[in-house]
């Protein structure tokens, strides 16, 4: 028996705009000497996301650098989680004074890979978000996907080169993005 045009699986959903909501954010973990991580989080501050037949087509998130939150707890008392947050705040990694955002702006879909320009510091570089996978009811979107960046592309990195070689280059990043519809 084949299947009608009018059942569910054939069914073409109508382009959707979604503004990013509050809640949605970054996943982040980066490594130290291959036995030491850190991991946290960080704001999807604002931006907009558009759909078509369950499919990302298109947007533009704004990450808040200011919100840099670590959620382990390899930490001392010489060495706390504040001084991570002013470390990686600081001109050596994120330098968060002078580039209090980060953006992503999306290029191109293809399948469950969404690529982009990520601007960091003012560097931009092309990134490809893999497994991308969204919901989408009632008005609402969630979007989840995952990426790996090499942060010495976007100039976060020490001063002192010997001090830079025990942190991976590698970050990895996930991220849950929460929309409503405009």
């Amino acid at each position: 028996a084949s299947q009608e045009s009018g059942s569910p699986e054939n069914e073409v959903s109508a382009p959707s705009t979604y503004s990013i909501s509050e809640g949605s954010h970054l996943k982040w973990k980066g490594v130290m000497l291959g036995i030491k991580d850190h991991e946290g989080t960080i704001s999807v501050s604002s931006g907009t996301l558009t759909t078509e037949n369950g499919q990302v087509t298109g947007g533009t998130f704004t990450i808040d650098m200011s919100s840099i939150a670590p959620l382990d707890t390899n930490y001392t008392e010489e060495q706390t989680k504040e001084k991570l947050i002013g470390h990686l705040s600081s001109p050596d990694f994120f330098d968060v004074q002078s580039h209090p955002t980060a953006t992503f702006t999306i290029t191109a879909v293809n399948g469950t890979e969404v690529t982009g320009i990520m601007n960091i510091r003012g560097v931009e570089h092309e990134e490809t978000f893999k497994n991308v996978m969204i919901t989408e009811e009632n008005g609402s979107a969630t979007i989840t996907g995952d990426i790996t960046i090499d942060r010495q592309k976007y100039g976060v990195a020490f001063k002192m080169p010997v001090a830079d070689l025990v942190i991976s280059d590698d970050i990895n990043l996930n991220v849950s993005v929460n929309a409503s519809n405009i």
